[in-house]
């Protein structure tokens, strides 16, 4: 048995009819009624009952009822599209060598680790028997090679959302290749990467990822204007893009995106000390040019930035900072909605959004945003 701790049969059947009593009387009685006593025979159990009951535990157990019987296993391993082994705190690598084999119908795994785990024969075997995998979590895999990416690119060409945060063993040359061949991405995690974060990479992901949404490039020290450039122009569906920490980029990488990326909703500037208020005026004027050009249809408050993070950014002025507030009213600057944050900029004490001067409190479904230094965690595709 897999798991934290050891789940005999009996426990596990126990486990089992209470889960199926709960089915039956809290799900709107889609489940099955426990009368007469509990079922006995749960080689018998239909397929879509045993899999609404997996869906009610957590993945340990999912795992250890693989191997109640050949029935049960092939319905789960047939059945079972979503997998998280966060939880396993050792011997991850074997478990996943152990799995993947069997679990060829994932479509999400997660593999976070606190600890580095994974070696490169275990994304290796996913990559060979997981060919349905859209949304894969490698975070903190530092053992991971550029062998594992080529792996990826060439067993799994329908990844939308890959996490490698943290993976500071890969190289720009195996990001670009990767990049060739999921053309699908639309979420992409690198923080941290300061390898694989190039502007090669970003310009492979610029040429064939372009329904690509959101970009973790947090403390990426190599990227500079060339690949934010490039990424603008080849990705102009882009909501989310975080460059904190990310020193070399200058004003041109922030008109670019201005320019060419009408949807852009969250930029992270954290530390970009090169960023100046030319910067500022083409995000400002960017709004009304989308409009203009009709880029974005519609239109409402909530169109256009909605975070912008320009802490540290010390060469701004209020004036330029205050007409990017002015040109989009969902970056608030009032207690408790903190979208655009200036921390480390106190020439931008004066900077004040739209609320300071309606005069009412901000309203309890306000948007809130929180950033962090080291952000390893999936962005959520909006």
């Amino acid at each position: 048995m897999v798991g934290r701790e050891k789940l005999r049969t009996e426990d596990l059947n126990s486990c089992f009819e209470k889960l199926m009593m709960v089915a039956g009387g809290e799900k709107g009685g889609k489940g099955v009624k426990m009368e007469g006593g509990p079922n006995s025979e749960w080689k018998d159990i239909p397929v879509e009952l045993l899999m609404q009951i997996l869906g009610l535990v957590d993945d340990q157990t999912v795992i250890a009822a693989s191997g109640v019987c050949r029935g049960w296993r092939e319905a789960i391993c047939f059945g079972l599209t979503r997998l998280s082994l966060s939880w396993c705190s050792k011997n991850m690598n074997n478990l996943v060598l152990f799995l993947a084999p069997k679990f060829t119908k994932l479509q999400t795994l997660v593999l976070r680790q606190e600890k580095p785990q994974l070696e490169d024969t275990a994304v290796e075997t996913i990559a060979n028997c997981c060919h349905d995998l859209q949304i894969l979590d490698l975070s903190k895999s530092f053992k991971l090679t550029d062998h594992s990416l080529y792996s990826l690119a060439r067993g799994c060409p329908d990844l939308i959302k890959l996490n490698i945060s943290g993976c500071s063993a890969f190289s720009d040359t195996a990001l670009a290749y990767l990049a060739s061949f999921c053309r699908k991405l639309r979420v992409l995690n690198l923080c941290g990467c300061v390898k694989a974060a190039s502007d090669t990479a970003l310009q492979a992901i610029g040429r064939c990822c372009n329904e690509l949404q959101s970009l973790n490039l947090g403390w990426c020290e190599n990227v500079g204007d060339v690949g934010v450039v490039s990424l603008a122009h080849g990705c102009p569906d882009l909501r989310t893009l975080d460059l904190c920490g990310c020193i070399c980029i200058t004003d041109d990488s922030v008109v670019a995106l201005a320019t060419s990326c009408p949807y852009l909703r969250s930029l992270g500037l954290y530390y970009c000390q090169n960023i100046t208020d030319r910067s500022m005026h083409s995000l400002a004027e960017s709004k009304v040019k989308h409009r203009a050009w009709g880029s974005v249809k519609g239109g409402n408050e909530e169109d256009g930035l909605r975070t912008l993070n320009i802490s540290q950014c010390t060469a701004l002025t209020p004036s330029a900072v205050q007409a990017v507030c002015n040109s989009f009213p969902a970056l608030h600057t009032c207690s408790g909605r903190h979208s655009l944050i200036t921390s480390g900029c106190l020439s931008l004490t004066s900077v004040h959004c739209a609320c300071a001067f309606a005069g009412h409190p901000p309203h309890k479904g306000a948007l809130r945003f929180a950033w962090s230094m080291h952000m390893y965690e999936f962005v959520e595709l909006r």
